[in-house]
């Protein structure tokens, strides 16, 4: 997920340094081969399989939240830091789901949505509808990297200094989701000019600050008006309860420290889901998957930082229909089926560290 949990940051493109001359990514043909071969070779790889959706989401909330109650209760302090960061892991995983939600169908995983709003996106305070209507436009074909894409910033081109900044930032996600749903919410109902802002730029999981989420409308909008009371009326409840002594300081600063564990692997993830090279122009789909990153094995550590499928966001970019379980095939039948001249063993890279710092070289290349 671009973002898949990314939380908006003050980040202008405005004042990035970014390059006034066309990025090189804007200008690649698409690859036919390419297209026409991630498409046969996926056909019976796109029908989600709720048996492995249903027990990878329960496990992962069970093991997140049993670990999360051992570092809020065990006496000694290195195994709660153990139990801490094992929450951490696990919560993310489950977390990342939400990615899951906006590209499978309801019916294809009936009670899926509404069961992770209920053990994951609302306690957490990350409800679906801050990513449904949102995550779609960036795998628009007209928007990906331009200033319409919310979930692109040309970090590349931007200064060194950006990047330690849109990590960083990260960490304050878990306080400012407590105040966006137990403060703004409620007072946003009785102040229209309130609502508007909170609605256009303080419910969308985005990372340009240029973006104005739309209005919502329909069916959403009142499933959108459910998924938001709820999580404001766990947000009120939860701070009550640490105010009057009910849960102990201690077990709210533990909740709060593991929600911030995730939104910061989480944004550590975004930074190197794509080479965030494009200045703005429209993009090609094979322009697009160079633009963006796998990280297959052998590698071992992308199954932690990269879950449910993240590992594979280029490919995902390419086939943004096959469910997270399928990727991998995918990846291997491509890998067999496609010339190394092809564009999409392009796509692939080893590992966390490289990836870091090809963009951070990049940041140091005087464009003036």
């Amino acid at each position: 997920m671009s973002t898949v949990m990314n939380h908006s940051i003050a980040l202008d493109r405005r004042s990035t340094g970014a390059a006034p001359a066309k990025a090189a990514t804007s200008r690649i043909a698409d690859d036919r081969t390419l297209l026409r071969t991630a498409a046969e070779i996926s056909r019976d790889l796109n029908a989600p399989r709720p048996a492995i959706y249903w027990t990878d989401l329960l496990l992962s909330v069970a093991i997140g939240y049993g670990a999360l109650f051992a570092a809020m209760t065990l006496p000694s302090v290195g195994w709660a830091i153990v139990a801490g960061m094992v929450s951490v892991l696990a919560l993310y995983r489950a977390g990342s789901f939400i990615h899951e939600l906006t590209h499978v169908k309801s019916s294809a995983l009936p009670g899926f949505r509404v069961a992770w709003n209920a053990l994951v996106g609302v306690p957490l305070m990350v409800p679906s509808f801050m990513y449904e209507g949102v995550h779609n436009l960036h795998h628009a074909r007209t928007r990906y990297g331009t200033v319409d894409d919310p979930e692109y910033l040309p970090l590349a081109l931007m200064k060194p200094w950006s990047l330690p900044l849109f990590v960083i930032v990260s960490i304050l996600a878990p306080v400012a989701l407590l105040f966006r749903y137990a403060v703004l919410a409620p007072l946003s109902v009785f102040i229209p000019a309130l609502r508007r802002k909170v609605v256009e730029q303080y419910s969308g999981m985005v990372i340009n600050p240029a973006f104005r989420r739309r209005h919502p409308e329909g069916a959403f909008r009142r499933e959108w008006h459910l998924m938001e009371a709820a999580t404001s009326a766990w947000a009120i409840t939860l701070l009550t309860l640490v105010a009057t002594g009910i849960i102990p300081l201690k077990a709210f600063l533990v909740f709060l420290a593991v929600a911030a564990g995730t939104t910061l692997i989480n944004q550590v993830r975004t930074l190197v889901a794509h080479l965030w090279e494009n200045d703005g122009e429209a993009m090609t789909v094979t322009a697009q998957y160079l633009d963006s990153v796998n990280v297959p094995p052998p590698a071992f550590l992308p199954m932690l930082w990269a879950p449910v499928g993240l590992r594979y966001h280029a490919l995902h970019h390419l086939l943004p229909g096959v469910p997270y379980h399928g990727l991998g095939e995918a990846h291997r039948r491509l890998m067999k089926a496609l010339d190394t001249d092809s564009p999409y063993h392009k796509g692939n890279y080893a590992g966390l560290p490289g990836l870091v710092g090809k963009i951070v070289r990049s940041t140091m290349i005087d464009r003036r």
